[in-house]
């Protein structure tokens, strides 16, 4: 939703960008729709800029685990993200998303998709899709740190800098 909204420079989200939510919800539910393989967000680390995924510096990069090791995250190309050492210093084993939020900053919409892919598999490797939240046992990500709400299409980025956007889709 927020992604189509990005894209088609909408000020606020209108019908279609409610029915692409309610429709892939409802999808996702049923088993008749499925999120896009995170190998669609591997490919946009090699068409976006190279920059720190939380500032956009390009000075200084080093790699940083999306989803920390020592929380659990995986030691894995999928988890890594480029980030300054300012920002992986400040970050250290906190969650990207508790992090950002810290700083005011919502995340990027191509940084969160990627952090809801990861928290999404997670989920399923552990069996626990159907598990409440009450009853769900510790895990690697935190769960109250994902927005429930989103901020204006005009306020949002779908990256941390300009790039090439017009060959994003929004899987």
């Amino acid at each position: 939703m927020a992604h189509s909204a990005i894209t088609g420079n909408a000020l606020t989200y209108g019908p279609m960008h409610y029915m692409i939510r309610s429709r892939l919800y409802k999808g996702l539910k049923a088993g008749t729709m499925n999120i896009g393989p995170l190998a669609d967000d591997d490919r946009l680390k090699m068409i976006l800029p190279q920059a720190c995924c939380y500032c956009g510096s390009a000075e200084h990069l080093s790699v940083d685990h999306l989803i920390p090791r020592k929380r659990g995250g995986a030691n894995c190309g999928d988890n890594i993200v480029w980030a300054c050492r300012s920002c992986n210093s400040a970050k250290g084993a906190k969650d990207a998303l508790e992090w950002l939020a810290g700083r005011s900053q919502f995340p990027p919409i191509l940084l969160l998709r990627r952090y809801l892919k990861l928290a999404v598999e997670m989920t399923k490797d552990r069996n626990l899709m159907d598990t409440p939240i009450s009853e769900a046992p510790e895990l690697p990500f935190t769960l109250a740190a994902i927005p429930l709400r989103y901020p204006p299409p005009g306020e949002l980025k779908l990256w941390v800098t300009p790039g090439r956007t017009d060959r994003i889709s929004s899987t």
